[in-house]
């Protein structure tokens, strides 16, 4: 028997089911059905995309940030 591959989805989609658990207007349940995606997946990329939210606007260029006003 073969071996079953696990499916891979493009960090675009992954963003976009992850925003729209986060806004919380449907339910994780809802949103994986309508995606077809198992609600816990759902919630794995919603906790890492909160998780990773803090990196999002680091810069790369080696400036140095500006401080928190």
């Amino acid at each position: 028997m073969g071996e079953a591959k696990r499916k891979t989805y493009a960090a675009a989609f992954k963003a976009k089911v992850a925003l729209e658990a986060i806004r919380g207007v449907k339910t994780v349940n809802e949103i994986g059905q309508e995606h077809g995606v198992h609600p816990v997946q759902v919630g794995q990329w919603k906790k890492e995309i909160l998780e990773h939210a803090g990196t999002l606007f680091e810069t790369k260029r080696g400036r140095k940030p500006a401080d928190d006003q």
